[in-house]
């Protein structure tokens, strides 16, 4: 069975997209798995970029066919940030905590209405002949006043998603993945890869 590298060493991400991709002829396997432990640097300028650099990296090292993302949160009223730097966004080392609290400190007294954020994973995918392609997926929402919820991780304590009128860390795993971001861009995924190596 033809292996698909996934650019990351996050167990709980590799799980959740072997979940999705069940019933594709391949073994989903992370990168440490055939032998790629280093910290690839991303110093692209948009998440398109950061995720063929992971992915081309991987590629070169492995041959393998290989799957890279990166995503990160855009507020409307910040002109987009934290976008790439969502990881990094309270520093180095910073906990999911302290970014949630630069964030709400940033925008202390900005109204809900002017509070709009979107969640974006972008996917990059290189097939075993070395043809590179890259996905968008995105989840529309608002950035609450104070954290709400236990599933999740990152800024979903604050992604508040009026349709269902809680924050993304108060969903159902299974509601989140169904219409979140990266849920999004992996069915895209998905659908490209069906469509070029013909399955």
């Amino acid at each position: 069975m033809r292996k698909f590298v996934i650019a990351s060493k996050n167990k709980g991400k590799i799980k959740e997209i072997e979940e999705i991709l069940k019933g594709l002829p391949f073994e989903v396997v992370s990168m440490e798995e055939v032998g790629i432990t280093e910290d690839i640097e991303e110093d692209g300028n948009t998440f398109e970029e950061n995720a063929l650099i992971k992915a081309r990296r991987v590629h070169a090292v492995s041959g393998e066919m290989v799957m890279a993302d990166d995503s990160g949160l855009e507020v409307d009223f910040l002109n987009g940030a934290p976008g790439i730097f969502s990881s990094r966004f309270a520093g180095e080392g910073a906990s999911d905590k302290d970014r949630n609290d630069k964030l709400l400190s940033i925008l202390e007294g900005v109204p809900f209405e002017q509070r709009k954020a979107r969640f974006v994973c972008v996917i990059a995918v290189i097939l075993p002949g070395g043809e590179e392609f890259t996905v968008r997926g995105t989840f529309e929402g608002y950035i609450d006043f104070e954290p709400k919820g236990d599933n999740g991780f990152g800024y979903d304590p604050l992604f508040f998603v009026p349709e269902y009128n809680m924050t993304s860390a108060q969903m159902e795993p299974s509601k989140k993945h169904e219409i979140s971001h990266r849920g999004k861009a992996l069915k895209l995924m998905v659908e490209e890869l069906k469509k070029r190596l013909d399955l």
